[in-house]
């Protein structure tokens, strides 16, 4: 396997200055599994202009790219349940986003699904970008198990069965509820309540990022 390593930085990467050349708005979205994140996430990509970055989506590309050094890696953990190596997720992160900047000036980025670790956010941070703050889809466990169940009825995703989503939903309790509540004691969480429909959530999402003065397209 190949050996992975990030930069060293004595600054991160891109500023979250608004007047800095070098600026980008970075919102991480969190939620547990079917707690509706990619719908709004769509929601907002149309309205604000936002370029949308599933760190999922991002790893299962990497892993079917004909002649990448990563593909194996990913691979073997995913088939294992476990959670890919930080340094393997925040440099696909780190490229999606420079060339969202140099091929389209897209400098407003919702990246979904992460961070999934206390040592992620801290090292993205450190050397990426600091977030302006964190979307947080809240809903309980068992309107998740509906929902996923329900779209596992036509998903095809062989996760979406009912031991699968009490695995995941513990992940997400164990592992990425801690980064939420960091988040949350520094002043930097939206806690949007995920139980309404797909429409009153968004309305709520756009309230209170419009407050924190995210501005539409």
């Amino acid at each position: 396997m190949p050996a992975v390593s990030l930069p060293e930085r004595s600054e991160p990467l891109f500023s979250s200055s608004p007047s800095a050349a070098n600026h980008a708005l970075v919102l991480f979205v969190l939620g547990g599994p079917g707690a509706g994140k990619g719908t709004q996430c769509a929601n907002l990509v149309r309205d604000y202009g936002f370029k949308h970055l599933s760190a999922g989506d991002l790893l299962r590309e990497e892993q079917d790219r004909p002649g990448s050094e990563f593909g194996d890696l990913i691979r073997d953990y995913i088939k294992n349940g476990q959670i890919v190596p930080q340094e393997v997720t925040i440099q696909l992160l780190e490229n999606a986003m420079k060339s969202s900047v140099d091929k389209e000036n897209k400098r407003k980025f919702l990246i979904d699904g992460f961070p999934r670790k206390m040592d992620q956010a801290l090292k993205f941070e450190e050397i990426v970008c600091r977030s302006s703050f964190t979307l947080f889809f809240d809903c309980p466990e068992d309107t998740m198990q509906q929902r996923l169940l329900k779209r596992g009825e036509t998903s095809g995703r062989a996760d979406d069965n009912a031991e699968s989503i009490k695995k995941r939903f513990k992940t997400f309790v164990d592992t990425s509820m801690p980064v939420v509540n960091m988040f949350e004691e520094q002043g930097r969480v939206v806690k949007i309540d995920a139980t309404k429909s797909p429409e009153e959530v968004y309305k709520s999402v756009q309230e209170k990022i419009e407050a924190r003065g995210v501005k539409s397209d």
